[in-house]
């Protein structure tokens, strides 16, 4: 082929990627930019361009497909400022879906290693696979999100941040509290649900089903119930301080660990409830709330910043 075929033929790859509208122009400012390239390489080497040469040239240039790339309209489906939230969301659903498909699938009675494959075959075909469409809703968020800011770039607006604001506010601290009042009743006296519900005409077995254990009762209960009443003077202090400070922070940090340890031991120290379903179910949401406290403590150790000062020698 002749030198200016090889280029004409290079330049014809590279456009027919790219829209049609653009390719004329593109063609253009790429044989231009070629035959400059060209020239000064003749010049350098001394001597007239050739086929050799030339493909020398264009092999340094690139591909056609990597040099197409740096023409063609970028198709971002998810921001590249909003990876690390969709990876990080995308692991936490999947764990949580995984976790819960798990312990419900265990539920189930097992006796024997065949037993234990058929639950662990159905968790995998019955929750692992079909979890993937939580990806999957991650991506079309993401993705509109990523089109609504190309349609209007301006139209969010950085703000600084306060790190150390009460989220909520001093009044959401307020209902906070009122719900914590609530729940501390409910746990001394969770048949009082169904006095409110059924105006106390509810069934012998509803009453049984909400009736701890002896077991419960004399062990771990005071513990747990006190460390829920201390939060209430923790944050009427916290809602008084109207932000947070680092004392007010290591509290908190060291009222969580406690509290996760504690529902930890009564999840693994006996029944909580007379009935079998009532007691399973308890125990259910006191890990999934351990859960995610941890989670939500992880994910702020994570997201801390501390700048550190350079090295000195």
């Amino acid at each position: 082929m002749k030198p200016n075929d090889v280029i004409e033929s290079y330049i014809t790859d590279v456009a027919l990627q790219l829209p049609r509208k653009q390719r004329n122009d593109v063609a253009f400012e790429l044989r231009a930019l070629l035959q400059e390239e060209l020239h000064a390489k003749a010049e350098d080497m001394g001597r007239a361009a050739d086929a050799a040469m030339i493909m020398e040239l264009l092999q340094d240039f690139g591909h056609p497909n990597d040099v197409a790339a740096r023409y063609r309209p970028t198709l971002t489906i998810i921001d590249p400022s909003d990876g690390g939230k969709f990876l990080r969301l995308t692991l936490i659903g999947l764990i949580v879906i995984w976790s819960i498909g798990l312990l419900i699938n265990l539920n189930q009675q097992i006796n024997s290693s065949v037993d234990f494959l058929r639950v662990l075959s159905k968790w995998w075909g019955g929750t692992v696979i079909p979890s993937f469409w939580w990806p999957g809703v991650l991506v079309v968020h993401y993705g509109l999100v990523s089109w609504a800011r190309q349609r209007r770039p301006h139209a969010v607006k950085w703000k600084p941040y306060d790190q150390d604001q009460i989220g909520g506010g001093r009044i959401g601290i307020a209902f906070g509290l009122t719900g914590m009042l609530c729940g501390i009743y409910l746990l001394i006296e969770p048949r009082w649900i169904l006095d409110v519900i059924w105006n106390g005409k509810a069934a012998p077995a509803a009453y049984m089903a909400l009736t701890y254990t002896d077991t419960f009762l004399q062990g771990l209960a005071p513990y747990l119930l006190t460390l829920v009443i201390l939060n209430i003077p923790f944050y009427f202090a916290l809602m008084l301080q109207g932000r947070w400070t680092k004392f007010m922070r290591r509290i908190e940090t060291g009222f969580s660990l406690l509290s996760c340890a504690v529902m930890l031991m009564v999840v693994a120290n006996g029944p909580i409830f007379m009935s079998s379903a009532s007691d399973q179910t308890a125990k259910f949401i006191l890990g999934l709330l351990v859960a995610f406290i941890l989670v939500t403590m992880l994910v702020q150790t994570i997201r801390r910043v501390k700048p550190q000062p350079k090295f000195v020698e």
